[in-house]
C-alpha cells in the first residue's frame, strides 16, 4: 500500500461523547446534582476525563478530590461506553474507500488502552486497522510526535507516507512535530470556527469532505498521483 492515513478517534472516527456525558452525569449524581444537558459537555468529550470533570464539577488534577473522581470516572464509563457510541455517518465508507485505492490506515488516540481497544472491536476496526496506538502506549501522549511516529513503525510507513486527521488542536500539532501533513475535523467536538484556527493543512466540515482532503494532500505530496481522477470517487 503506498500510504498510511492515521485518524485521532473521539470526535474523529466516533462519536463518544453521549457516552462519555453520560459518565461526567453520573458523577454529578453521586454529589445530588441534576444532570447537565449533553450539547453543554459534548465539546469537552475530547479532552477526556480531565475535561470532562472540569465541566461537569469544576475540578482540577490540583484539586484533592480529582483522582478518585478521575478513577470513578472512568470506571462508569467502561461500564457503559458502548451504549450510544457510533462511527460518524460516511466514516465506514471513508474507511473501505481507503482500501479500495490501496491506502492502509491506522488510530492514534489518547484513549488509554483498555477503553479503546474493546471500542475498536465493538465498532468493527479492529480487522482492517494497520495500527492502533493508544494514550498509554508510548512514553508520550499527543501533542507529543512519538505516538504518531510509533503508529507509523507499527503499519511499516515513514512519517513522510502518513497524514493525521483528528478534531483537537492536540491532533494538528502532533502531526506538525512528526512532519505529517494533517486534516482537521471540524465537525468534531472542537467546532468547526475553532478548528479552522489551527492552521491545519485542511479543514472539512463533514466528513463526506475527508476522502477528497485526504487525496488532495497524498497527490500534492507525490504519494499517490494515481489517485488523480479519485477525489469524487
Amino acid at each position: 500500500m503506498s500510504a498510511l492515513v492515521l485518524f485521532d478517534f473521539d470526535g474523529t472516527l466516533a462519536d463518544t461523547a453521549p457516552d462519555l456525558a453520560a459518565a461526567a452525569n453520573r458523577q454529578r449524581e453521586r454529589r445530588g446534582l441534576p444532570a447537565l444537558p449533553e450539547p453543554q459537555l459534548r465539546p469537552y468529550a475530547s479532552q477526556g476525563a480531565r475535561g470532562l470533570l472540569r465541566a461537569a464539577l469544576d475540578l482540577t488534577p490540583e484539586h484533592p478530590e480529582f483522582p478518585a473522581a478521575r478513577q470513578q470516572f472512568l470506571d462508569d464509563y467502561e461500564a457503559a461506553m458502548t451504549r450510544h457510541t457510533r462511527l460518524f455517518p460516511g466514516i465506514a465508507e471513508l474507511l473501505a474507500q481507503l482500501g479500495r485505492h490501496g491506502l492502509a490506515w491506522g488510530i492514534v488516540t489518547n484513549k488509554v488502552e483498555r477503553l479503546a481497544r474493546p471500542l475498536v472491536s465493538h465498532l468493527g476496526l479492529d480487522g482492517d486497522c494497520a495500527a492502533l496506538v493508544c494514550g498509554d502506549t508510548t512514553a508520550h501522549s499527543k501533542p507529543h510526535p512519538e505516538p504518531l511516529l510509533h503508529a507509523a513503525r507499527l503499519a511499516g510507513y515513514a512519517a513522510s507516507a502518513s497524514l493525521y486527521v483528528g478534531d483537537d488542536l492536540r491532533d494538528v500539532q502532533a502531526a506538525r512535530a512528526a512532519g505529517m501533513p494533517v486534516i482537521a475535523a471540524g465537525y468534531g467536538y472542537c467546532g468547526g470556527d475553532e478548528a479552522s484556527a489551527w492552521q491545519a493543512d485542511r479543514c472539512v466540515a463533514d466528513p463526506a469532505a475527508l476522502w477528497p482532503a485526504i487525496a488532495g494532500l497524498l497527490r500534492a505530496g507525490g504519494l499517490c498521483p494515481e489517485l488523480s481522477g479519485a477525489a469524487s470517487d
